[in-house]
């Protein structure tokens, strides 16, 4: 049976690029079955959801619902949920943990400090604390949105958890379906699409030590799409996998074309272009979708280092 990464896979397209994107990630645990759209079609109060979206809405915070792996039968509502919060951008990257009775209590949050990266709201209104435990290894599985999700993601996240991963959770939506089984690692922000359980675990690994791995990598969230591909290429070019060692800095340019600036923490730059293309052939980019499309994609074009940005050395 054809399905929507099946197809992607053997054409061959590429990942870099295709993370989401969110400079802040706000999680809430909902156990039970989800909807297309989790936050007004599971079980959480659907009035809580429209307003937890309205709230986010142009904050740089996105909003997913988690659960534990496992069976998603109606097991009533859960007396104490998880709540996480992790902020991508590199240089001030956090991830704080919190647990509620109550999930109105995430309306006394403010969203817009929490997408400029101030995590003093999270500890104020929900006694957060930084989060001590493994990194966070969100698996979307959410099949309503897309079959892939649920075929290729559940199993994954099942294997994981399995096998000991203890930050493993399901999320209810990560974009990209036809790269399933994707995921996002918290709390550097990078997702990763055709992910298997070996190459997770790896990946895992090196965030403890504070290390990209490259491997299936989409991008960091905390980037517009040109951000995330011309980032990736950079660290390719010169092999830097340090998880804070750059960022955009810049990303001039039209829907068509960016020349993007990347910044090295020690003080070099690289000048990147980057082209927008369309995917071809046309293909079907979810198994929901009724017409064939022609996907966009980050192809780079050049990378740079730019003269005379080397920091004197300590």
């Amino acid at each position: 049976m054809s399905t929507c990464s099946t197809v992607s896979r053997d054409l061959g397209e590429p990942l870099s690029g295709t993370a989401a994107t969110a400079r802040t990630w706000l999680l809430l645990e909902q156990p039970g079955p989800w909807g297309v759209e989790a936050l007004t079609s599971s079980h959480l109060d659907p009035a809580l959801g429209r307003a937890l979206e309205a709230a986010a809405q142009g904050t740089g915070v996105r909003i997913a619902l988690i659960r534990r792996p496992g069976r998603h039968a109606d097991s009533g509502t859960p007396a104490l949920r998880h709540v996480y919060a992790a902020h991508t951008a590199p240089g001030n990257a956090w991830l704080h943990a919190a647990t509620t009775r109550d999930p109105h209590r995430l309306l006394d949050l403010d969203f817009a400090a929490l997408g400029r990266g101030d995590h003093s709201t999270f500890c104020s209104a929900l006694d957060g604390r930084p989060h001590t435990g493994d990194p966070l290894a969100l698996v979307c599985t959410n099949g309503k949105r897309d079959r892939c999700c649920a075929l290729l993601g559940r199993p994954l996240a099942t294997e994981l958890a399995a096998s000991g991963v203890e930050g493993t959770w399901e999320v209810t939506h990560l974009g990209g379906h036809r790269f399933s089984p994707t995921l996002l690692v918290l709390p550097y922000g990078y997702a990763y699409g055709r992910a298997e359980a070996h190459t997770v675990k790896e990946i895992l690994h090196g965030v403890r030590e504070g290390r990209i791995v490259m491997e299936g990598c989409r991008g960091n969230s905390a980037w517009e799409r040109p951000g995330q591909a011309a980032e990736l290429a950079v660290r390719t070019a010169v092999g830097e996998y340090a998880a804070d060692a750059l960022a955009i800095v810049r990303t001039e340019g039209s829907p068509s074309g960016w020349e993007v600036t990347v910044a090295h923490a020690d003080g070099r730059q690289w000048r990147v272009v980057v082209a927008q293309g369309a995917s071809v052939p046309p293909r079907p980019e979810s198994c929901g979708a009724s017409v064939l499309g022609s996907p966009a994609r980050m192809d780079v074009v050049a990378v740079r280092e730019l003269p005379n940005t080397t920091a004197l050395a300590s």
